[in-house]
């Protein structure tokens, strides 16, 4: 078996300690100005890692052609923690530039993820139409 969806979650979860570390020091302080950075850790690099690690684990055919896979992980959590630094220097500097590049290869990173997704779709449905059509003669 694979270690990428132990990877995906492993990545997930450093995500989330970051983020929650970041929240409990914005509580600490009252200072919220960088919630915006928080937020996309969370939701990027902890619940999207974690599902997108989650469905590899459930699918396992996904992880048949390796080099997608691991495009799909090298642009997924490459981004998920390029992308909150980026909205750091946004804030802080008023320099978009790294956000908005990182957001652009998540993007990326999603449609990977569900090219592969309808891939599969597809390849189980005419698997079932194969069998369908080799059970009953009549379907031909």
């Amino acid at each position: 078996m694979s270690k990428l969806p132990l990877l995906f979650l492993a990545t997930a979860a450093a995500c989330l300690l970051a983020g929650v570390g970041m929240g409990i020091a914005m509580g600490i302080t009252h200072d919220f100005s960088l919630s915006p950075v928080h937020a996309h850790l969370n939701l990027l690099g902890w619940t999207s890692l974690a599902l997108m690690g989650l469905t590899l684990r459930a699918y396992p055919e996904l992880l048949r052609s390796r080099p997608l896979a691991w495009a799909q992980y090298g642009l997924s959590a490459g981004s998920a923690l390029i992308f909150p630094a980026g909205i750091y220097l946004a804030v802080t500097q008023d320099a978009p530039g790294v956000a908005i590049a990182a957001s652009l290869v998540w993007f990326a990173g999603v449609v990977l993820f569900l090219a592969r997704l309808v891939g599969l779709l597809v390849a189980r449905d005419s698997a079932v139409t194969t069998v369908s059509a080799r059970l009953n003669p009549l379907a031909r």
